[in-house]
């Protein structure tokens, strides 16, 4: 455990900081819900209609989207995080 505290000490954050993050993490949880729902309906649609084509793109789509967003909100806490120091 010291070995890991010397490469990367950990860093004891105020209430006011935990809060800036958990903003983040709820800000970004609601937008990827958004684009689920969203996606989520398109795909419903494009399977009722037989598209599967359609379909895999989609779900390509939700994915990418996902994931990109989950980086964003990565970056930002991040981001934060640094000004903390």
């Amino acid at each position: 455990m010291e070995r890991l505290q010397k490469g990367a000490p950990s860093v004891s954050l105020t209430e006011e900081q935990k809060k800036q993050l958990a903003e983040i993490d709820s800000t970004f949880r609601a937008k990827i819900a958004e684009r689920e729902v969203f996606l989520k309906g398109e795909i419903a649609k494009a399977q009722a209609g037989g598209q599967s084509d359609e379909v895999e793109a989609l779900q390509k789509q939700l994915a990418l989207e996902v994931r990109r967003l989950q980086d964003d909100c990565e970056s930002k806490k991040e981001k934060l995080r640094d000004g903390f120091r």
